[in-house]
């Protein structure tokens, strides 16, 4: 069999030829094969793959195997070669196993099995190796392989079971605990009652305490079994708290079972039990569970226990929150009479029925309270300290269940500053990602939760998972996770929340009639896992090339895939499948920005496509603005514009085109996010980076005239860029003149708000005062006013909502203004003609007086002080005028006749 180490390329496919047909005319019997002759048959694989003759080797056996389908050489050969090449495809060593297999030779079995498992993990190879070790009483690599196995066969349950009882049995208790978890599971989705209630029951002696579980595996019941089986499984789970006295569980627990079923007798009769029990200390108990009518049937058991609990919480020393006076405590219940303590209001007294409708009681922990009684340093200091305790106490606070934004409002300002919460958050938004004691809400992804026991990552990641609103944000969070099992090991692909995850992509594949962004994002994410992973494969068929073939629009598809990894994934795919993909990325190109792709189009000699592209971009760079301005600033440098005979004058031209474009867009409300973010890329492009002032120094004249004669429509241009640049204008030509010049256009400063450096500062403080006090302390109000209930007759919830409302206005007016706002500087400021900042002497001529006014911005103004603003139709009018000018105007029909008889820089900057 082993062949010539010394033979050439052609020489090793024609002694592999030799050898099948030697195998096909004096084949062997089975019983002369030895793991030797494999490894020989390896050594021949390995000269293949040195020749880089793989391929040809693997045809050639390919060939043979039509005639002869059970050439064990060309099944080896051709096996290997496939798997090698991380190929789906073990057919070949498959079959080969089986033949020997069903002939019994254990040891070739077995050799096979781990030649496939070389190149990952297979679950036929690994079933058929328990087989072997079984058959050969082979006990703990029987059990060894069976870990490995239900790693990567989601729906093989009898063998996890089986192995979290011989975990039992060894005394291994947690492992043990996690296997019988795992068959639930499975036993769930594979709808065995059976089997799910036998393990069950083994859980509820082993972990009793794991409600989380047993919740989150009840509701799964509920859902694909029956409603009446969780109710079952739920009643088996009860006794043990029962005996414990693990009262708040146990109730808990009723309240669940009460919602599948509310006419549950036993339910019912077991949460009068529970209360009494937990509630045993409580003065009024039995007065309570009377009148809210918990022993009567005719009563929804749904408002009778919201009655009682309402109820049962007034109690001496308890807190609670009343929404005029705020935070109190009960000093005593007398019958129906109860006295409180308030702040303000000390021994008030009222009804129990009163009390119940207008106070809410909470728990001495509750936020409110600590911020009632406790010193703020002392509780500010304590938030810092422990960013886990205070997330902790605020989400229980809010009904266990609370977003970011909630948690802010509790704590700014009343403890944090606005500076202090943004560093202290970064902190606490890392800890509600990682740490296991918080959990999202499965409908809300944002929104936290305090868990009684951990969360694993898996978990936390799929509640997000199913919270999240878009397909693409589920994409995020899928990859999130598999960044997550990268570091931990494929192991973390065990999970059956995983599984469910990777379930809702293969739905999208087989629920979507034709291809669309979803079904083909879900093909490329599983396609790319199954690569990655080939035993994820199981019975789904990922073809790229069908589902391609069945977009209807390709542009349109790919314009909707609202993810940048997912687009360059895609390009991947499809030049593997189109012959003429250059074609196809030439379309695609505007939807995907890249440097890259347009290299590799280089690289493949596909440099016209590349030209063809960047001329239609510039011909049409008004439609194709973002992609125009994307191609200039990415790839502005590279010969490619120069080669179509686009000059940097006609690039800076377009770009100062566009960027008057996009002023005129934003100011019509036109694609307002879009058009902005265009218009301070190109911003960056001509002023920041410079490009235009390098070409005013470089360029002649003419092209210099041609630039500023485009500047000059641009209304919205910063004043102050527009003086420099003509300054750098005139430094090169000291006789140029600019279009429009002389003519005084209030619109050129219409987007500029001049203003004193005092004047400023007071501003920025009004708007920081707005923001960080007046508007966080009007929504408190807002909250407490909600929740008096009643909206519609609300009148301090009016009040609060109308107040926010002018706030806002203030605000939004105030930050408008301050991103207008440039201060004044006195270097700058001249005495040779009227400009603000400047105070001025005028003589009436006619009225033969002297005026005297002082030019600055409207904050400043202040008519019966002299002072006028540069926006005003009078100030406005003196601009630019030297002494000894006279000017002759109207405004608003009174004639002015002045002369000017001084300038000098104003004493109040």
């Amino acid at each position: 069999m082993p062949m010539s180490t010394t033979s050439t390329m052609p020489d090793l496919i024609q002694q592999l030829n030799e050898l099948l047909n030697q195998e096909k005319w004096t084949r062997a019997t089975l019983n002369n094969y030895t793991v030797g002759n494999f490894t020989e048959l390896d050594d021949i694989i390995e000269q293949m793959q040195q020749n880089d003759l793989e391929e040809e080797a693997r045809a050639l056996c390919e060939e043979h195997l039509q005639h002869t389908k059970n050439s064990i050489i060309a099944l080896y050969i051709a096996g290997v070669l496939d798997t090698s090449r991380q190929s789906v495809n073990d057919t070949n060593l498959v079959m080969l196993t089986q033949i020997f297999l069903d002939n019994h030779k254990w040891t070739i079995v077995e050799f096979l099995c781990n030649r496939i498992l070389e190149f990952g993990e297979n679950r036929t190879a690994l079933r058929i190796l328990a087989e072997v070790y079984h058959d050969e009483n082979q006990t703990e690599k029987l059990h060894q392989t069976w870990e490995r196995l239900i790693l990567i066969d989601y729906e093989e349950a009898d063998i996890v079971r089986r192995l979290a009882e011989l975990k039992e049995e060894a005394g291994d208790l947690e492992q043990a605990t996690s296997y019988y978890k795992k068959a639930l599971h499975r036993y769930i989705t594979k709808k065995n009652f059976s089997n799910v209630k036998d393990i069950w029951h083994r859980l509820v002696v082993l972990s009793p305490n794991e409600t989380e579980f047993f919740y989150h595996a009840e509701t799964k019941i509920a859902r694909q079994i029956s409603t009446d089986r969780a109710i079952q499984l739920l009643e088996d789970l009860y006794p043990p708290m029962k005996e414990s006295g693990d009262w708040p569980r146990a109730i808990e627990l009723l309240k669940r079972v009460l919602g599948y079923d509310p006419k549950n007798h036993w339910a019912r009769k077991e949460i009068i039990h529970c209360f009494e029990e937990h509630y045993s200390d409580h003065s009024n108990l039995t007065e309570y569970i009377r009148i809210s009518n918990l022993h009567q049937s005719w009563r929804p058991v749904h408002e009778a226990i919201a009655d009682f609990e309402k109820h049962i919480a007034f109690d001496t020393g308890n807190f609670v929150f009343h929404r005029s006076w705020g935070i109190g405590r009960i000093r005593e219940i007398k019958g129906d009479d109860i006295t409180i303590d308030f702040a303000k209001k000390r021994g008030h007294r009222m009804s129990l029925k009163m009390a119940v409708n207008a106070l809410d009681v909470l728990p001495k922990e509750h936020i409110w309270v600590l911020r009632a009684v406790w010193k703020r340093d002392k509780l500010k200091n304590l938030v810092k300290k422990n960013p886990v305790w205070a997330l902790k106490t605020v989400i229980r606070s809010l009904g266990n269940a609370a977003d970011i934004k909630r948690i802010k409002a509790e704590l700014v300002p009343s403890i944090l500053s606005p500076g202090e919460w943004t560093s202290w958050s970064t902190k606490a938004r890392e800890e509600l990602r990682t740490n296991p004691d918080f959990g999202m809400l499965p409908d809300k992804a944002d929104h936290f939760t305090v868990r009684d026991q951990p969360v694993s990552f898996e978990e936390k990641t799929y509640n997000k998972f199913k919270g999240d609103k878009t397909f693409f944000d589920r994409v995020r969070t899928l990859e999130e996770f598999l960044a997550y099992v990268d570091e931990e090991g494929a192991e973390g692909l065990d999970s059956e929340f995983f599984r469910e995850m990777f379930d809702y992509f293969a739905a999208t594949i087989r629920s979507s009639g034709s291809s669309n962004e979803y079904s083909i994002s879900s093909l490329i994410v599983l396609t790319d896992l199954v690569t990655k992973y080939p035993f994820l494969q199981q019975d789904l068929e990922l073809d790229f090339l069908s589902a391609y073939e069945q977009i209807e629009n390709v542009e349109e598809v790919f314009s909707r895939i609202e993810s940048t990894g997912l687009k360059k994934r895609f390009l991947g795919h499809l030049r593997a499948v189109d012959n003429n993909w250059a074609e196809v990325y030439a379309k695609l190109l505007p939807y995907y920005l890249s440097r890259e792709v347009l290299l590799e189009l280089e690289r493949h000699g596909k440099r016209s496509i590349v030209l063809d592209f960047f001329s239609r971009v510039f011909e049409n760079y008004r439609s194709m603005r973002e992609t125009f301005v994307w191609l200039v600033r990415h790839c502005g440098d590279d010969p490619w514009f120069e080669e179509m005979g686009v000059t940097q004058e006609k690039i800076l031209l377009s770009m100062i085109h566009l960027y008057d474009l996009t002023f005129r867009d934003i100011d019509n409300r036109k694609e307002v996010s879009l058009n902005r973010k265009i218009n301070k890329q190109i911003h960056s492009f001509l002023f920041r980076d410079k490009r235009l002032s390098r070409f005013i120094d470089e360029s002649d004249e003419e092209s210099v005239s041609r630039i500023f004669t485009l500047i000059a429509d641009v209304k919205d241009l910063d004043p102050k860029i527009n003086i420099d640049l003509k300054q750098r204008v005139l430094n090169r030509f000291p006789d140029f003149h600019f279009y429009g010049e002389g003519e005084i256009d209030q619109a050129a400063t219409r987007k500029v708000l001049y203003c004193t450096v005092a004047m400023h500062e007071a501003k920025k403080a009004e708007y920081n005062h707005l923001q960080q006090v007046e508007v966080p302390q009007n929504s408190k109000e807002i909250e407490v006013a909600r929740s008096y209930g009643d909206l519609k007759e609300n009148a301090e919830y009016k009040a609060a909502m109308e107040r926010q409302d002018s706030l806002n206005n203030r605000a939004a007016r105030l930050k408008s203004e301050l991103e207008q706002a440039r201060e004044i500087d006195p270097a700058e400021v001249k005495n040779d003609e009227i400009s603000v900042g400047t105070h001025v002497r005028l003589r009436d001529l006619l009225e033969d007086t002297e005026l005297e006014y002082t030019i600055l911005g409207p904050w400043e103004s202040d008519p019966n002080r002299n002072v006028i603003s540069y926006l005003s139709p009078l100030g406005n009018r003196l601009l630019r005028s030297k002494a000894g000018d006279e000017l002759d105007f109207e405004i608003n029909e009174r004639r002015y006749h002045l002369r000017v008889e001084s300038i000098e820089v104003s004493d109040q900057l």
